[in-house]
């Protein structure tokens, strides 16, 4: 009990020193790690980092471990091989340059670790996902825009990003190819830029210095950043300014939305974040789930004409945003405060641990004290089934004894012989009713129980005193008679109970509740008397199985056993038994127990009921007769089947048997001993009662009802009609 007091203890002290850091979102099973590896830090990625973390938010598993490499191939790789041995499940990377950064991308692949790469690319194949806008359709797109803008004529300015990395690259491709179906456009400058406005400043306002007279229509740079620092070096310049386009398309104060509505930019480019379809993505790989392993995210142009229209989405998904970090802010301050009642938890757990001490202390006591009870209860048990079981086998061969005794005793034998065997017959039958009482006595002083108010001996002895008439040894002869099962493993009680029986039943034998049950299903007897203790199958669960049969539920049991006790009398009628006779028993008893079991399922013996519809064929405004059936369950499915095919005049006992699931023995007998008919009367008093009810209720003919009811022949029907009602079919309308 103290080990188990100790285990509780140290359970709840470690539970509640649990971090209670409000940053602790975790409560899942597993914490996933994501290391995000970012190859610079500007307003495009600022945003795409604050979308994955609001997308944690609804991924409680996931922790996020972000680094950026500020333009720095050798500072990438470093952040990427500490991020590996810092121990994280799966690598978010957007590289700087297509080339430099790959070894550490395969190094983080082969160890097994999945590896998104998001919106730029690198020559290597070893990543599990893919996820990013098309930069070559970008910059196609944006070179179509571009001439069809300048109408197919002008001089164009190109500011390209970060050398080697691959939007560039792309970017660049798709925009001189798209330019190629405009013979009228040139592009009399490329400059290398590398994402930032103050490169893009410095390189735009040296090419004007050193062109001084070169006149630049549209000056078309990578991102907006560099589309501003061209626009400030003209301004500065005192140059024309010509349109400027950029890719990006930010929504915020400093993004190309805005740029686009105040006129700074004449066109951007949407170039999608999707830091929550990301985080998607790495969890649906780290939860087993099917991915997509190259994504490809849609995009779009922002102009005058839609600028607003985005703004304003924009402005609502940032509202949105800004609220659900404030409910997580308000969340962070209830876990904080559930952080500082940590000490008031520790000291109600302290009263709650010396309440335990109690609580188990008083368990163990009043479970010690319950298991005593019960090995007092098995024990007693156990000792009551010793002594029913020794009663069983005495009241067995008692139950042989007794009962030939008494008939013998009524035969002319006994009755005619000399006064000695006379005395030395009444010496028999005395000491046997005497070993009767003393093994009641013995389990009436062991049990201490009594049957219905009468002791155990008085019972037994007003059974055995009464006196025993002649049973007779002939065979029924009666074909109609009713048909007895008996079940008992003793061959002895099974022959003893055939002799008693047979003069008046069938009898059939089985010597297990198994082999009963078969023959009950096969046969169908009127009746039943069974022994309880058997093997392999007893006569409780025997009985049981009987009541519950469809086939059988209707059949008397009766339990014949030496279980005397009240108990095992209300176990007996509990299992659906009908009646109860304990050994030794007087023949009679038995013999007018079964006489009233079986006078007593004398019912449903109109199934169809024929005088109603012998009495209403007479009557002029008489209602047609009906089928009345009774609520067998077995009738009501043999009814029911017989409606719906009584049209077949072809209709046989065995097929109303195939549909029921029976035989044609097994129906019969069934049928019989519910109804006192056989199934083919019922067939034909069906046909007949629905054929009054078409005579009444239609203007049908004799013949056309004949049919319709099933009979074959409408001569045949008018002399089945006459025979049951008196009268031919055409009278019983007038």
């Amino acid at each position: 009990m103290w080990r188990l007091v100790f285990f509780a203890w140290t359970a709840l002290m470690v539970a509640c020193s649990t971090d209670g850091d409000s940053s602790s979102r975790l409560h899942g099973d597993h914490k996933y790690r994501i290391g995000v590896s970012q190859c610079s830090a500007d307003i495009w990625r600022d945003k795409q980092n604050e979308e994955l973390r609001m997308s944690a938010y609804f991924h409680d598993n996931v922790e996020l471990r972000f680094a950026a490499a500020y333009d720095s191939d050798e500072r990438q790789v470093q952040q990427i091989d500490s991020l590996v041995a810092e121990g994280i499940d799966l690598l978010i990377v957007a590289p700087n340059q297509v080339a430099t950064i790959s070894p550490a991308i395969d190094r983080t692949f082969d160890k097994g670790i999945p590896v998104i790469v998001f919106e730029r690319k690198t020559n290597s194949q070893k990543y599990t996902a893919y996820m990013g806008a098309d930069n070559y359709e970008m910059g196609h797109l944006m070179g179509d825009y571009v001439g069809s803008r300048l109408k197919g004529k002008g001089r164009v300015m190109e500011v390209m990003g970060l050398k080697g990395s691959s939007p560039a690259i792309e970017r660049h491709n798709g925009f001189r190819e798209s330019l190629d179906a405009f013979p009228g456009i040139d592009i009399i400058a490329t400059l290398q830029g590398d994402w930032t406005e103050p490169t893009a400043y410095k390189m735009v306002k040296q090419w004007l210095i050193d062109h001084a007279d070169e006149q630049v229509d549209l000056v078309f740079g990578m991102n907006d950043r560099s589309a501003m620092g061209a626009r400030k070096a003209f301004q500065e310049q005192g140059r024309a300014l010509p349109l400027f386009c950029g890719i990006d398309g930010l929504p915020g104060e400093d993004g190309g939305i805005r740029l686009v509505l105040d006129s700074l930019l004449d066109v951007s480019y949407i170039y999608p974040t999707h830091g929550d379809q990301l985080m998607q993505l790495a969890v649906d790989i780290l939860e087993g789930k099917p991915y997509e392993k190259e994504t490809h995210l849609m995009s779009a142009l922002v102009t005058r004409d839609n600028a607003r229209v985005l703004q304003l989405e924009s402005e609502e998904v940032m509202r949105q945003s800004k609220n659900l970090a404030q409910l997580d802010h308000v969340a962070s301050g209830y876990l904080q405060q559930l952080a500082n009642q940590r000490t008031l938890t520790l000291l109600a757990i302290s009263m709650i641990i010396l309440l335990l001490l109690l609580l188990l202390g008083a368990y163990f006591y009043f479970k010690q004290k319950a298991r005593i009870q019960h090995e007092r209860t098995q024990m007693e048990r156990e000792q009551l089934d010793f002594y029913t079981q020794v009663s069983h086998e005495l009241r067995t061969p008692l139950t042989l004894i007794e009962g030939p005794l008494a008939q013998l005793a009524e035969t002319e034998d006994i009755k005619n012989a000399s006064g000695e065997t006379t005395n030395m017959f009444d010496i028999v039958r005395r000491n046997t009713h005497q070993l009767t009482l003393l093994i009641n006595k013995m389990l009436d002083v062991q049990v201490g129980k009594v049957m219905g108010g009468v002791p155990i001996e008085q019972v037994d002895a007003v059974t055995v005193a009464q006196p025993v008439g002649d049973m007779g040894t002939a065979v029924a002869q009666d074909e109609d008679a009713p048909t007895v099962l008996i079940v008992d493993d003793n061959a002895d009680i099974r022959a003893y109970l055939r002799t008693i029986l047979q003069a008046k039943y069938h009898v059939m034998e089985a010597e297990d509740g198994q082999k009963g049950t078969e023959v009950a299903r096969e046969q169908v007897p009127d009746l039943i008397v069974s022994d309880v203790m058997m093997p392999v199958m007893n006569g409780l669960e025997f009985c049981q199985g009987i009541k519950h049969d469809m086939m059988t539920c209707h059949i008397p049991v009766i339990l014949l056993t030496a279980r005397a006790l009240s108990q095992h009398q209300i176990e007996g009628y509990e299992s659906g038994a009908d009646a109860y006779i304990t050994k030794p028993f007087q023949p009679e008893l038995l013999v007018a127990r079964i006489v009233n079991l079986l006078q007593s399922r004398h019912q449903l013996k109109d199934i169809w009921s024929p005088k109603t519809a012998e009495d209403d064929v007479h009557k002029e405004n008489a209602d047609a007769p009906t089928m009345e059936v009774k609520d067998d369950p077995f009738i009501a499915r043999f009814g029911k089947v017989v409606e719906e095919k009584m049209s077949d005049s072809d209709l046989s006992v065995e097929a109303i048997g195939s549909q029921l699931g029976v035989s044609r023995v097994q129906l019969y007998r069934k049928v019989k001993a519910l109804t006192g008919c056989t199934p083919v009367d019922l067939l034909r008093r069906a046909r007949l009662v629905k054929a009054c009810a078409l005579l009444k209720d239609t203007s049908l003919t004799v013949s056309e009802i004949a049919y319709q009811v099933g009979f074959s022949s409408p001569s045949y029907f008018t002399k089945c009609f006459k025979d049951e009602y008196g009268i031919v079919p055409g009278e019983a309308r007038f």
